[in-house]
């Protein structure tokens, strides 16, 4: 078990100026080793919490020299742990990880322990913002009424939520209509460096929203997990990692005029997809570091996960502690940022000559060479540059169907659909736009390009120029400051003129929370087949993403959002062909409404202030009336409501007894499901609409949830009987024993019926079988979804059999109690000849003493086959989770034997 820090030599005092200390750190500089230099800033993080946790059980001293060594381990996949300082949660992913919570206290309570002791032992931030929907748009009650409708759809997780908030130590929730999880955390919850107790050290964090890299913006690490690793972590278990390797970015020179953040981001996304940076980190550095504010650099890091890499990181420099002031961070805070972080040597001070550091690859950029440009139609990394737009446009139309392209025919190219709007002829034409939103947490954090847009919308208003009243435009800021700079710089009428009234603050059209459009305009695109567009300041424009009727989405910056909707089409050479007619008639061109770079910095200068970051985040935690309202029972120990199809208690801990179960092997399985490669955790888990004809449908029925109320999986994330039904849900899953039927069914083996998977696994649940999954490569590849593995236990499934797994997917496979194995390399279920008709049985010793991790284990089916599997539980930490029935059990048993 745990033992003392055998660093505590190299624990040091940082003094202060003028006397006193600012308190205690562990001094990487006192190490003496040659090594730390050369490493990356990145990796210096890692290296200091690896130090500073060290216990010779959860983090070994090897485990650091291992990071130290980064050069020559990092090649070689080796993991590591890492415990974050902090986690950050939204509602989506929060409410499922609240609701382990409530339900860990539960079994504490059972066993006779302190239900006290369940409370996040790191800070916990939640911010409610996926909620929001864009309902009613072009109004100036529109904030108000889409707040309204979200409360009354979703009071029940919100009043959960509420009560967690008060419930639990250690947890911050921010309401509904704050702003975005990540602009939140850039503005107000990072700390850069943390003072706990006397005892400084970097702030770092894992959140459950892909997007948490926004903050690496800040010099702060933080990346997006999975759920599982994200209540570990709160409860104080380190993540198992695999030690990246780090590509150096190195930027020069500055941008040139009239381009904005947005293209530079577009611009480097698509130049870090061709060079492949998936599970690594990005680090930046340059002399064009110093022409980066802030705000671009967090638009940058943002969209890591579009890029792939798992971060995009800027290290602390003098921009960073400008920003800490202008955002109103305490001058003493600062004074202890920058004093710690160049004690310990993670701080960049580019007045000075700078020492070599090494990358595992490099890459370089030249910020004059960057032009205007959009990306899409339907992937972040196809950008398309803006003078080029035009073109691309038609070879999208000719192109077969695809990423690039809808393959319309030559022929109806230039159709022209009629149709009436509010009375009024209207006209609808192949890339017309029908949706134009400033949205999501990638550009609406940013004063440069959020002022750009509002000085667009400025110069049109003068010419004249206006947005067909048909197109949905909407502005959805990431936080009350960008209301408070726009009302400053009296651009807001503005933006209202055109139609780009704010609706709320959340992630709204960016995740398709965009709501409806106009019934005559989606008849009309419907019933011609219209390819309509959607141009949003987003991330994502996936298909069917945005909204089910724009198969072309583009991503572009705020002000370009605003261009366009002015035009009203994607089919425009800004170039050449004017945007539209001014009030004399007047040919008005793209570069008539453009403001310059000198514009822009001058409005920004004079609006946006450190007393408007005080005053909304001193507002925030004050809440708003509709949430001051919600009325939440006191109790630490939630009072579960039998009824709610929103909430519900989880069965995890139901017979759970103080002492652990030990490990267990699997007698005479059934195959539950036979899969191929690829198969992702959308497949396991989806996480869009609830199917008419499903079980999770049938299930909400039969409690007289009304069709049109299903909401989203997403939205009930909170109930595992809805989550376990929809487990293998989706409708595109292939499934071998269906022999090339396509659909989320399986046969049950003994009787030969065909059912879905949720019917077919209760089936042998109640006859008392076991059940297995067969799989090939890269098992749960994709979004990091813990139901994915919370939805196979529940189904009653043991183990897994994989060619190989996708890291997180892995571990929240250990988390929850199922077995990960692996076929031996050259081998997988069809080269040993195995159908998923047999039976199979798993040999382990009962004794967790007498297993290793990553051994061979022997499998062998009731038709005479015996083939030898690797178990995948890859650490000492994983198999006492095994041991303890799951990563939840061992932390409550832990918990409860504790002394102190």
């Amino acid at each position: 078990m745990a033992s003392e820090n055998p660093f505590k030599s190299i624990l040091k005092t940082l003094e202060k100026p003028g006397g006193g200390e600012f308190g205690k750190y562990y001094s990487l500089t006192a190490l003496n080793d040659p090594r730390i230099d050369k490493l990356p800033y990145s990796i210096r993080i890692l290296l200091e919490s690896a130090i500073r946790n060290c216990d010779e059980f959860q983090v070994k001293s090897s485990d650091v020299e291992k990071i130290i060594d980064w050069e020559n381990t990092s090649p070689k996949q080796v993991e590591i742990p890492f415990k974050p300082a902090r986690v950050l949660l939204q509602d989506f992913t929060g409410v499922p990880a609240v609701v382990d919570l409530a339900c860990m206290r539960d079994a504490m309570n059972r066993l006779g322990g302190d239900s006290n002791k369940i409370n996040p032992l790191v800070p916990v931030d939640l911010v409610i913002d996926h909620s929001v929907q864009v309902d009613v748009a072009k109004s100036v009650n529109a904030v108000q009424a889409n707040m309204e409708l979200e409360f009354q759809r979703n009071k029940e997780r919100f009043g959960f939520l509420k009560w967690g908030s008060n419930a639990f130590h250690n947890m911050l929730v921010v309401p509904p209509g704050s702003g975005i999880v990540h602009q939140v955390n850039l503005e107000y919850l990072g700390r850069v460096v943390f003072n706990t107790g006397g005892l400084l050290y970097p702030d770092s964090v894992v959140g459950t929203d892909s997007h948490t890299t926004m903050i690496d913006g800040l010099g702060v690490a933080g990346w997006g997990v999975g759920g599982i690793e994200a209540e570990a972590a709160m409860l104080g278990q380190p993540m198992s990692m695999v030690l990246p390797g780090v590509v150096g970015f190195k930027l020069l020179g500055k941008l040139r005029d009239g381009v904005t953040a947005t293209d530079l981001v577009l611009t480097v996304t698509q130049m870090l997809r061709k060079h492949g940076v998936v599970g690594k980190f990005v680090e930046f550095y340059g002399e064009g570091m110093s022409e980066l504010s802030l705000a671009d650099r967090a638009t940058i890091a943002n969209m890591s996960p579009e890029y792939g890499a798992t971060m995009g990181f800027f290290p602390v420099d003098h921009v960073t502690l400008q920003y800490l002031k202008l955002t109103g961070r305490s001058d003493d805070t600062i004074a202890t940022i920058e004093s710690y972080l160049r004690a310990n040597n993670m701080f960049v001070d580019y007045s000075e000559p700078q020492a070599d550091r090494f990358y595992s690859s490099y890459l370089g950029l030249n910020l004059e060479d960057v032009e205007p440009c959009v990306s899409g139609p339907k992937r972040p990394h196809d950008r398309v540059s803006l003078r080029e737009m035009k073109a691309d446009w038609h070879a999208c139309l000719d192109n077969k169907v695809g990423f690039k392209g809808f393959a319309v025919s030559k022929e109806s190219q230039n159709k022209v659909v009629e149709f009436t709007y509010h009375g009024t002829p209207a006209q609808l034409r192949h890339g017309d736009i029908v949706i134009a939103a400033i949205t999501s947490c990638t550009n609406t954090s940013n004063p440069s390009v959020m002022l750009g847009a509002a000085l667009v919308a400025k110069k049109a208003c003068e010419l004249g120029l206006e947005v067909k009243p048909w197109i949905k435009t909407s502005l959805a800021p990431g936080s009350g400051v960008v209301t408070k700079y726009l009302l400053k710089s009296g651009l807001q009428k503005y933006l209202n003129q055109l139609g780009f009234h704010i609706v709320g603050y959340g992630c709204t059209t960016c995740i398709g929370n965009s709501g409806d459009i106009d019934e005559a305009v989606a008849a009309a695109i419907t019933e011609k087949d219209v390819v309509a567009a959607a141009v949003l300041s987003g991330n994502r424009n996936f298909e069917g993403r945005v909204h089910p009727l724009t198969r072309a989405n583009y991503l572009a910056s705020p002000p370009l959002v605003v261009a366009y909707a002015l035009a009203g089409t994607v089919d425009i050479d800004f170039e050449t062909e004017p945007i539209g007619l001014g009030k004399d008639g007047k040919k008005i061109f793209f570069r008539d409404i453009w403001p310059s770079n000198e514009e822009v910095a001058n409005v920004v200068q004079s609006s946006v202030l450190p007393d408007m970051f005080r005053a909304t985040y001193e507002a925030i935690t004050k809440g708003n009336p509709m949430w001051n309202q919600l009325s939440v029972p006191s109790g630490t120990l939630y009072a579960w409501d039998p009824k709610s199809t929103y909430i519900h208690e989880p069965p995890y801990f139901e017979h759970m007894s103080m002492s652990p179960p030990g490990p267990h092997g699997v007698k005479n399985a059934y195959c539950l499901l036979n899969f191929g490669d690829s198969i992702t955790t959308d497949h396991i888990s989806p996480a869009g609409s609830i199917h008419k004809d499903s079980p999770a449908a049938r299930y909400l029925l039969e409690r007289g949830v009304d069709r049109r109320d299903f909401n989203s999986y997403g939205s009930r994330r909170g109930n595992d009987e809805v989550m376990a039904r929809g487990t293998f849900a989706n409708i595109r899953i292939v499934n071998k024993l269906l022999q090339g039927e396509v659909g989320p069914k399986t046969i049950h083996i003994p009787s030969g019926e065909k059912l879905s998977v949720f019917d077919a696994a209760l089936k042998y649940k109640s006859e008392g079988h076991d059940t297995i999954i067969l799989a090939g490569a890269e098992y749960g590849s994709g979004s990091s979804r813990d139901w994915a593995a919370k939805g196979p236990m529940l189904l009653g499934v043991k183990a897994v059999i994989a060619k190989s797994y996708e890291r997180i997917h892995r571990s929240n496979l250990v988390g929850m109690g199922v077995i990960p194995l692996c076929f031996k390399a050259g081998e997988d279920a069809d080269t040993l000849g195995l159908t998923g008709h047999e039976r199979y049985s798993i040999d382990l010793p009962n004794s967790v003493n007498e297993i290793r991790p990553g051994q061979d284990v022997t499998v062998v089916t009731d038709n005479g086959k015996s083939f030898t599997c690797t178990l995948r539980y890859d650490t000492e930490v994983e198999l006492a989770y095994f041991d303890h029935g799951g990563i939840l059990q061992y932390v409550i048993r832990n918990l409860i034997n504790a002394k102190h």
